[in-house]
Order: structure tokens, then sequence, then C-alpha cells
């Protein structure tokens, strides 16, 4: 969209208004160059044309920075979910061998907000004085080159990143298995609701349960619930065992059927089957 916007051209006099020229040689030769005349110009195209390119730059350099911050957090060592690849002889830290940062993720989520001061700068351009002062120039000579060639090398870098990403499943399981199944509390919520409770009420006797087994693995030093835990206080809640039997709980702690639309999404973002 923002090429579209940006492939339009003038040749329409310096203040716009075809004094000494036909319409029709501009559009002619507009043509020539793949271009479209600009609806109405001054002695320039438009400048909100071009904030909307680095605005749509600046956009692209946020999603990059969105999946690089993401993996600043797995490669945390308390979360450990995904890392950077790591080559033979690399070094983490200058000071401490034993480290392996996310040092592409981090450059690239600092190009990011340079991406975006080019957005600002563009932006700052539209407005001009009278028929175009040049007051434009001296930021676009500097914006738009640096702003494609960025935007540029942060997509390679992303592509790269992602190429070589090291993906750790037994630690998301670990990670999820550290909750003690507390994710499932909207799920028994739900369950609780259809049966007929009011959903305050419902939301209160599931939190009940859950703040119980928090408390619990709390006074033991630990984070989450205890494997387990959550599901059996439920169970031995009176106000829910009455309206959930066993059989009915146990589904509702099936992951598996949490996760069955997984597929769909993937196959919906990546536009073909997962």
């Amino acid at each position: 969209r923002a090429v579209h916007a940006i492939g339009v051209g003038k040749l329409a006099g310096a203040v716009g208004v075809y004094g000494n020229l036909d319409p029709q040689v501009e559009a002619e030769a507009l043509d020539e160059l793949g271009l479209a005349p600009e609806t109405v110009a001054t002695q320039i195209v438009a400048r909100d044309r071009h904030a909307d390119v680095l605005c749509a730059l600046a956009l692209l350099g946020t999603a990059i920075e969105q999946i690089a911050l993401g993996v600043r957090h797995w490669q945390r060592t308390e979360v450990g979910e995904a890392e950077e690849g790591f080559g033979a002889g690399q070094k983490g830290s200058s000071a401490m061998p034993h480290k392996k940062n996310p040092v592409l993720s981090e450059n690239l989520c600092g190009l990011a907000r340079l991406l975006r001061s080019y957005a600002q700068a563009g932006l700052e351009d539209v407005a001009l004085w009278h028929e175009r002062d040049i007051s434009h120039s001296s930021v676009e000579r500097v914006a738009l080159p640096d702003a494609t060639i960025l935007a540029d090398f942060m997509t390679a870098r992303a592509t790269s990143l992602v190429d070589g990403l090291v993906i750790h499943p037994s630690r998301m399981r670990a990670n999820l298995d550290r909750t003690g199944g507390l994710y499932f509390s909207e799920a028994v919520l739900l369950a609780l609701v259809r049966t007929g409770l009011p959903r305050q009420q419902a939301y209160e006797l599931v939190q009940r349960s859950a703040l119980a087994a928090i408390g619990e693995a709390a006074a033991e030093g630990l984070v989450g619930a205890r494997p387990g835990r959550f599901r059996e206080l439920l169970g031995a809640d009176p106000d829910i065992a009455a309206r959930l039997d066993t059989a009915e709980l146990d589904a509702l702690f099936d992951l598996e059927h949490h996760l069955r639309h997984a597929p769909a999404i993937l196959e919906r973002a990546l536009g073909s089957p997962a």
C-alpha cells in the first residue's frame, strides 16, 4: 500500500499549476517511468506520501522487534524455552565465559527504535510553508536512504535469527508443569457457568482453589503450584463437586484439547497446512 502511495511524480511547474507545460506531457512522461501524476502538487509531491512509507517501514521494524523481544525473553535463564544459535568460538560476554547473550535480538530491538524515529521525522516533513519550503530536504537526504537500508538489514537479520533459532520443547513443557495446571482455571470457570452458576460465583470458587494451591507452593519455596494440586483442591471443594464430577473435571485438564486449534492458527498465519 505504501509503495503504491509513493508511486507518483509531478512535472507541474514551480507551483504545481502547469504554467508552462500541458498535463498530458506530464502524464506521458510519468507513464514511461511507471508513475502516476500527483493528484494536487505544489512545487513537490505531497510529503504525506513519504511519511506513509516511513511509517510502513517503522511498523515493519516494530513487528521484527516483537519477535526479537520474544527471543530475548525466551532465552532468559529462568525461562529457557528458546535461544539464538551460537556458533563455535562465539563469545557471549567479554567478562563471563559462560554467557550466551541474544545479541542479534538486542541489536534488532535497538534498530527498531531508530527506524521509528525516521517515521517521526517523515511526519514532521508533511506540513511545509505555502507551495513548498526546503526544510524537508535535509531530513529526507538522511531519513529516506537510511530507513530503507535499515529496514532491509533488519529483515535479513531477523530471517537469519529465526532460521537459527534453537527451540527447547521440554523446557516449555516443564514451565507449563510448574504451574500445576493453573492455566486450566478458565476452562473450569466456563464449565461451572454452563451448569447455571452465576459467573461471579463461579469465578470466586475457582479462584479459591487456585490461590490455595499457589499459597501452598509458595510456603514450600515454589513458584506456581505443585503438580496436580489445583485439580485436587477443585475436586475436594463441595461447591464445585456438586456441579462437576470427577470425569468432567479431568476432561477440563486436557492440554491437547486446549491446543486443538493451534494448527488452524498456523495455517491461517502461514497460508498453508501446518
